[in-house]
């Protein structure tokens, strides 16, 4: 009996580990969207740093690239890197453009300060006036966010920019700290875009 028990448990041992380590393959599964390894941004040539998956519960939301003239991998390399960026999107599900214009601007409140948020309060009401103006995003259709130093960042949906760019790079910064601040959307996602679940 105290075999039998013990093989019990060492099977048991066994396919837990298996379920962990299949769990952690599924977290590292390449996106469905295959992102363009470079992109021409206004002159500029670009890198795709990462790329990963929203997940919210244990639903896919949509897939993004972070596209940046060199590779880094920090949060604070990302902050201070100099030159222009990208954010792009492919929607995985129906999002209501609504929730993503408040979920935008949620994110960036609980990553940057009060003061922070009150002086960009136009570009902000800019990025939630696009997205929000639009009923929703279908999957498999892409969304962007595009700096440019001295011009501000332009929001694309379907490739077509709407409107004229809108704040400066501190603007961007906030933008982008939503998905790799203190309390980032996803902490996986967070790592992939900064090529960190490759380590």
């Amino acid at each position: 009996m105290i075999r039998t028990r013990a093989t019990v448990s060492s099977r048991l041992a066994a396919v837990l580990v298996a379920l962990g380590l299949a769990a952690g393959a599924a977290l590292a599964a390449p996106t469905a969207t295959k992102f363009d390894p470079t992109l021409d941004v206004q002159g500029t040539k670009l890198q795709l740093n990462g790329a990963g998956t929203r997940f919210r519960a244990i639903f896919k939301v949509y897939d993004m690239g972070l596209y940046t003239t060199k590779k880094v991998s920090s949060p604070a390399e990302l902050l201070a890197l100099p030159g222009p960026k990208r954010l792009q999107f492919t929607a995985l599900r129906e999002l209501p453009g609504t929730d993503l214009g408040r979920l935008f601007l949620k994110g960036m409140g609980e990553n940057s300060s009060k003061e922070a948020v009150q002086r960009h309060a136009l570009s902000s009401a800019r990025l939630i006036e696009v997205f929000s103006g639009r009923s929703k995003m279908l999957p498999g259709e892409s969304f962007a966010m595009e700096f440019m130093p001295g011009k501000g960042t332009t929001f694309y949906i379907l490739g077509k920019p709407q409107g004229a760019p809108v704040g400066d790079d501190e603007f961007f910064g906030m933008v982008m700290k939503i998905w790799v601040g203190e309390s980032p959307a996803d902490g996986q996602l967070r790592d992939a875009l900064l090529g960190l679940d490759k380590e």
